[in-house]
């Protein structure tokens, strides 16, 4: 029988979510060894989803340094000093942050925001609010992020056929918009076979543009006394604000940096360390270098420098290889946000939601169909808004500057508390990494009325919607929990009440290890039976991505015939529950003569003054969750569903609800010891 989302499953199902254990992951040997025997695919793999979105910077970078809002002439110290800023921009936050110092804290192997916010909340009852804000407003940013890179991505590269004839110019947005639709109407198919169609495509972009370059930097070799970083601060003492100003464009050769890291999870850090050092920067910088020598040869190319190094026979070619690529750009921030969605699900701060797993062999690698096509609509509101990748420049940074700031400071914590770094190291590095984070975003601050207040908007949208979340379910929970009755009195009940014992298996899903399950007490009272074998299942996501599967279940023989399991899930992991029963090899148990009893509460919501607001958004949430039965994989055929109304009065607004989460996933840290 299948059955309707219910609006209190995640209180009442067992779903008990915590932050992350924060232990140094320990990566599974098999998985280990499967990688190295797969480096290459899946580096070429990760080059078309990891680097798309830093490896199409090029297009726009340079040219808003010297066009966009806040430009500078194109004069020689000028254009020295903006390689200057460009290169030791790719340096210090690409190769330095991320790929040595923030993706150092994965756990198991899964990076991200998210999965960073959890390691550094672990145990910290004092900040837990603050990190936790931080986390998800990060996350939100990441959102945002995700929303524009594709519009911008696509809509610059399409704009190449502007350069090659003004008459093409009515046909850039309706382009755009027809490429886009096809590049999230690909997602269903997964990340490694998007990586395996689109990676051969981005190693002959990186190629094209790093030989393009070099052929311009022979007209003008002198272009490497930029690698001075002398230069750059040159730049900012001459031009003072201005030049400050710029930093607003030149962060954009750095997008996709926090995507990089929240994709970590499919595909690995060695992959994707080897190709940005083996390849993406060194075609980076040389085409960097490239269109500098053009500048400085021709200052009238600053208009479009990228099509400028670009011979005039390979510009038509050049510009449908670009779209190709910007499409593919489009992947790091698609795919980590889908990873951000499952852990913000397994977390407890986002309703359950339809997530597919694409890969046999790599679990991180997952497809969130609602997720997709939300940002398939977003992303084309954009481009038919703004109409102008400049125009768009205005709102990119700021999320970027925002979610790359808020890392910093998270990774600081979790160098003090996982690491157990000295205070001074950990303080020396982070101030240096925030010297240029909020250098980079003071710049994009200007941007807001500009545009920046989109990313802002959705950040706080999806803050709002995501507290709601992780507020309502506390309450709901407490409220059912005040209507439960302890095991023992039930036990008592059914000794007096001797009622019949039927044949089969009864799997009851609750998160109140001591309290009889609703579905249990309401089925007795109005059957008066009880199934021969009665399951009392509790399903817990840990703060952890993954958990061995010899800690995953642990049952207890509670008597009556009444059996308790609990089973165990990191929150990159869909629970099967069918199949982990069965692994638990219980005594009568038979899958065909299972019965699965869930609740379906209907929420009649009563407004409380001034926040009914927030009880209506949680309950048309919860209306919208994923049921139970997909969720946990549950044969739809083999559930009984038992409903109820509740009325909900509840100020969704009090409460700790930061240091609830930190101490409910303290409780639940301890690795749990199996006994199936």
């Amino acid at each position: 029988m299948s059955r309707a989302p219910s609006s209190t499953e995640n209180a009442r199902a067992g779903v008990s979510a915590a932050p992350a254990a924060g232990a140094h992951p320990a990566g599974d040997p098999n998985a280990q060894q499967s990688h190295t025997q797969r480096l290459l695919p899946l580096s070429v793999a990760a080059l078309g989803v990891v680097y798309g979105d830093i490896g199409t910077s090029p297009l726009y970078a340079v040219r808003e340094c010297f066009q966009g809002a806040h430009r500078v002439p194109p004069t020689h110290d000028n254009v020295l000093g903006v390689l200057s800023l460009v290169v030791w921009a790719l340096i210090i936050v690409v190769s330095l942050k991320y790929l040595l110092y923030v993706m150092q804290a994965n756990d198991n192997g899964e990076g991200g925001i998210m999965a960073l916010m959890g390691l550094a909340s672990a145990r910290s009852r004092r900040s837990a609010r603050i990190i936790l804000m931080l986390g998800l407003f990060g996350s939100g940013l990441l959102f945002g992020d995700a929303v524009i890179t594709p519009a911008i991505s696509v809509l610059s590269a399409v704009e190449g056929l502007e350069v090659a004839t003004p008459r093409l110019q009515p046909y850039v947005v309706p382009v755009t918009v027809a490429v886009l639709i096809v590049l999230f109407s690909f997602q269903r198919r997964g990340t490694a076979k998007v990586g395996a169609v689109f990676g051969p495509v981005i190693v002959l972009w990186f190629f094209a543009i790093g030989t393009f370059g070099m052929a311009r930097i022979v007209d003008y070799p002198a272009v490497f006394h930029a690698l001075n970083p002398v230069y750059g601060i040159r730049l900012l003492q001459e031009h003072g604000f201005h030049a400050f100003l710029v930093l607003g464009a030149v962060v954009l050769v750095v997008t996709g940096g926090e995507a990089l890291y929240a994709d970590m999870g499919h595909f690995g850090l060695r992959p994707i360390r080897i190709t940005w050092y083996a390849l993406v920067l060194p075609a980076l910088l040389l085409n960097y270098f490239g269109q500098g020598a053009l500048i400085l040869v021709d200052p009238d190319k600053a208009h479009n420098p990228f099509y400028g190094v670009v011979p005039a026979w390979a510009l038509l070619p050049m510009v449908a290889l670009a779209t190709a690529a910007t499409v593919i750009a489009s992947q790091a921030v698609i795919s980590g946000v889908f990873s951000l969605t499952r852990q913000a699900i397994m977390l407890g701060f986002w309703p359950r939601a339809q997530v597919n797993h694409t890969s046999d062999t790599l679990v991180g690698q997952i497809y969130v169909p609602g997720v997709n096509w939300a940002l398939m609509l977003a992303t084309i509101a954009l481009v038919l808004s703004f109409k102008a990748s400049t125009n768009l420049a205005n709102a990119y940074g700021i999320a970027v500057t925002g979610t790359m700031t808020i890392t910093t400071v998270l990774a600081f914590v979790v160098a003090l508390r996982q690491w157990r770094w000295s205070p001074w190291l950990a303080g020396l590095v982070t101030a240096a990494l925030l010297v240029v984070d909020l250098a980079f975003l003071s710049a994009n601050a200007v941007k807001i009325l500009a545009g920046g207040w989109l990313p802002l908007a959705i950040a706080l949208l999806l803050y709002v919607l995501m507290t709601t979340w992780r507020r309502g379910r506390e309450a709901l929970g407490k409220h059912v929990r005040s209507n439960l009755v302890p095991l023992d009195d039930f036990w008592e009940l059914i000794r007096i009440e001797r009622p019949a014992r039927v044949p089969g298996t009864a799997v009851f899903m609750t998160s109140n290890l001591g309290c009889t399950p609703l579905a249990l007490l309401h089925n007795f009272i109005h059957n008066r039976v009880v199934h021969d074998h009665v399951i009392l299942l509790t399903v817990t996501t840990l703060g952890t991505a993954r958990v061995p599967a010899h800690q995953k279940l642990v049952v207890e023989d509670l008597g009556h015939h009444f059996v308790r399991i609990q089973i165990y899930c990191g929150f990159m992991e869909k629970p099967d529950v069918p199949a982990l029963l069965q692994a638990a090899h219980l005594p009568g148990f038979r899958p065909d003569h299972t019965t699965y009893f869930l609740g379906r509460e209907a929420l009649i919501s009563e407004s409380a003054p001034g926040v009914g607001w927030r009880i209506r958004v949680f309950s048309a949430m919860s209306r919208n969750a994923l049921g139970a039965t997909s969720f946990y994989a549950i044969p739809p055929d083999r559930v009984f569903e038992v409903g109820s109304q509740l009325q909900l009065s509840l100020e969704l607004g009090r409460g700790d609800w930061a240091s609830n989460w930190v101490s409910d996933r303290t409780r639940r840290e301890a690795k749990p010891t199996a006994s199936a």
